[in-house]
């Protein structure tokens, strides 16, 4: 275990800890209703900025609600540096073993047997699981006795990847709340929800209740109007307004079968490191939290930034070059860092 002082505030040093040679990072809980409670977040997705928004998450939970939370990242295997494109590796997944609540942002990953058992002894031991964007398709490629795992998003989750229904890059997401869900606990305090990703087309599974739904604009701004063409749906080529209705952005579950039971389940497909400069989303993934973990979800839940946050755009290959989980130490904002996709 290895202790970094801060840089840039006195109280980083105590609060934030970085373990097996900086692999990922714990920060640990200040005085709050979630003291005590243990929070892991998961990292690792090529295009939507996990290994950014998580230790945001990470932040925020631990420094204004008490969690613990440990943020794990894709680590390249060479150079020790976060790299979302290195789907088959996950240092420090022992952090699951005594967590509380996991929070996922994943796309395609198929790590070695001796990490995924981590995770597969968590979700199979009926334990929380908070979902972000592309976790509807976390896993790839798994084989042997976690093959079973490659639909972890249909089954547990309670949707598989199915298509962009809005444009990609060019058709932004208002969500919109269920007039059924409106008092549900979860959306306590949510209001002017909106994300810079497209809406998935997406079928939750039957028993998943909806809490929001996503309109697709026509442009990239909070204020831009509804689109209002068709489209046909994956699932059937059956025709309708892209809009009408809107498909479903935001669902709970509770899981029951071959995956674990009992299971409390979030997922939104909306959850990129930029969608997440919006504070419902912030503050609806908080109230799970609380939710999950037992405790009193508060009437508005403080959402404000630790630390300056301020996200790259999403797409592939367009991550922070040479980035290490040191930089997300307490205290600290990402360095100015070539892209990995820019050209010298």
């Amino acid at each position: 275990m290895k202790f970094f002082p801060a840089l840039a505030l006195s109280f980083a040093a105590a609060a934030t800890v970085a373990f097996a040679d900086d692999q990922w990072i714990t920060y640990e809980g200040k005085d709050g209703p979630g003291k005590g409670k243990r929070v892991v977040l998961l990292s690792g997705d090529e295009e939507y900025r996990s290994e950014e928004a998580l230790p945001m998450l990470g932040k925020l939970l631990s420094q204004r609600h008490g969690f613990t939370c440990t943020v794990l990242f894709a680590i390249n295997k060479q150079s020790g540096d976060i790299d979302p494109n290195t789907a088959d590796n996950l240092p420090g997944a022992e952090a699951l073993d005594k967590a509380d609540l996991v929070i996922t942002l994943l796309r395609f990953r198929h790590w070695p047997d001796e990490q995924f058992k981590h995770f597969a002894d968590y979700v199979k031991a009926g334990k929380p699981v908070i979902g972000l964007r592309t976790s509807t398709h976390a896993f790839s490629g798994l084989k042997g006795e976690y093959a079973p795992f490659n639909s972890f998003g249909k089954k547990v989750y309670g949707e598989g990847w199915v298509n962009h229904w809005g444009g990609h890059k060019r058709e932004a997401t208002r969500g919109v709340i269920e007039a059924g869900a409106k008092d549900d606990a979860l959306l306590r305090g949510v209001s002017d929800l909106f994300g810079d990703t497209d809406v998935y087309e997406a079928y939750p599974s039957a028993d998943a209740k909806i809490l929001v739904r996503g309109v697709v604009l026509k442009g990239m701004k909070p204020g831009d109007e509804p689109a209002d063409y068709k489209k046909k749906r994956a699932t059937d080529k059956q025709e309708q307004g892209v809009n009408d209705p809107a498909m479903p952005v935001v669902w709970t579950r509770v899981n029951d079968d071959a995956f674990g039971k009992g299971n409390k389940v979030l997922c939104t497909t909306m959850g990129s490191a930029t969608d997440l400069q919006n504070e419902g989303l912030r503050r609806l993934i908080v109230n799970a939290a609380y939710s999950f973990t037992g405790l009193e979800v508060p009437a508005k839940a403080d959402v404000a930034y630790v630390d300056l946050f301020k996200p790259l755009f999403y797409g592939f290959n367009g991550f922070r070059k040479g980035l290490k989980v040191s930089d997300h130490e307490l205290g600290k904002v990402l360095p100015e860092l070539p892209l990995a996709n820019e050209k010298k």
